[in-house]
């Protein structure tokens, strides 16, 4: 027997969890292409989107996932040959960067590890020493969604415009948006990404690719920008289909529409606030689970953790018999442990991540902090005592 039937929960960092109301949105009829309200709300998506980015530039979608987004952003920016200054955080700023060398770009990696933020100090140092301004861009993410580091983005512009250097400033906010604040013009961002499959709560299939003027004028020197990756035709189309290089992603599309529009009923300020809330209340749990056991958080400082995901260290083999016994008798699934790997622990068995991100709420999170708890007392998992008050008592204050 298994305790494990009804609605499951999916707490990984991606996919998130798709609001009902954007599964009903989706649940229709093909629409027409040509004409009507598929072509006509469009526009405002794009409005809406950016409105998030904190941006009044452009947007080109992609149907993609986020591994499209950074292919398209280099696409447009970068040839063989052009240096890029990698900022190494995690995973997935090596997979951005392992894009980009496969599309011939030489990658200087800076690389911080799988615990500390980006310093600064160290991108204007290493920028300086380029005299000759052969670096063209500094790509970094804003949350690694492997080690769920929250990087200063701000302070990154800083430290570029202390070295009087010209690189474009390439930021993934795959795992960021519409979770942790971002604000791509104020920040002084010139490239952002974006993927509809977390905080924007959409199933997985359209990636965004903000872009302000500076690194439109790199369009220009691109010679090898394929037809699909072009981003000139998708930011201001001529023909509807141009929008997406072809078919529009039609039921993507509604929801993502439903999506928006959910976002703009909490305000953008209150869906930040409830992330922070939310994520306070998870560390609060995970805080007091590790005073008597293995349990402990990737990032010990709080003020550069990510409010859409927690990256945690359990003991070898634990994360992976904890994550299936929670699979299996609860309905619960937590993300796997991803580029944690140790000499003594390989597989990264003894990690694994909980996302909360989009559409989560107190209930979500307490019956989450609650299954978590069963199976570390079904398995026998040493932990301290008190989680769940402690998280309780963080919703409670607000």
């Amino acid at each position: 027997m298994t305790l494990a039937n009804g609605r499951s929960y999916l707490a990984i960092p991606g996919p998130s969890v798709i609001p009902d109301r954007v599964l009903q949105a989706m649940h229709r009829a093909s629409p027409n292409i040509y004409t009507g309200d598929l072509v006509d709300m469009v526009p405002g998506i794009i409005d809406d989107l950016k409105s998030i980015a904190g941006t009044r530039h452009q947007c080109a979608i992609y149907v993609a996932n986020g591994h499209g987004a950074w292919e398209a952003a280099v696409s447009n920016v970068l040839n063989a040959g052009d240096r890029v200054l990698l900022l190494a955080t995690g995973t997935f700023a090596h997979g951005w960067g392992e894009m980009a060398q496969r599309l011939g770009v030489d990658l200087e990696v800076l690389e911080f590890g799988n615990h500390d933020p980006i310093d600064p100090a160290a991108v204007t140092r290493a920028l300086a020493t380029d005299k000759d301004h052969r670096i063209k861009a500094v790509m970094a993410t804003h949350v690694d969604t492997a080690t769920s580091i929250r990087n200063d983005i701000p302070a990154l512009r800083r430290a570029i415009d202390a070295a009087d250097h010209p690189a474009l400033l390439m930021v993934d906010c795959i795992a960021s948006l519409a979770c942790d604040r971002f604000e791509m013009d104020a920040w002084g961002v010139d490239l952002m990404v974006a993927g509809c499959q977390k905080g924007l709560m959409t199933p997985p299939g359209m990636a965004f690719v903000f872009f302000n003027d500076r690194a439109d004028k790199l369009r220009d020197t691109c010679a090898r920008t394929s037809w699909y990756w072009d981003w000139r035709p998708r930011a201001k189309p001529e023909s509807f289909y141009q929008y997406f290089g072809g078919t529009a992603p039609t039921h993507h599309l509604y929801g993502l529409r439903e999506a928006l529009d959910m976002i703009a009923e909490e305000g953008l300020g209150n869906v930040w606030a409830r992330h922070e809330i939310l994520a306070r209340a998870y560390w609060a749990a995970f805080q007091a689970w590790g005073l008597d056991g293995p349990i402990s958080m990737n990032v010990k400082d709080p003020g550069i953790r990510s409010n859409a995901v927690t990256s945690l260290a359990i003991g070898a083999q634990n994360g992976t018999r904890l994550r299936e016994w929670l699979i299996e008798n609860t309905g619960v699934t937590l993300g796997i442990g991803l580029g944690m790997s140790t000499p003594d622990d390989p597989d990264a068995d003894g990690f694994f991540r909980v996302g909360h991100m989009g559409h989560v709420n107190t209930h979500m999170v307490l019956g989450v902090i609650g299954a978590i708890e069963t199976g570390l007392c079904a398995l026998d998992i040493p932990h301290g005592s008190g989680a769940l008050d402690a998280a309780i008592a963080v919703c409670a204050a607000g």
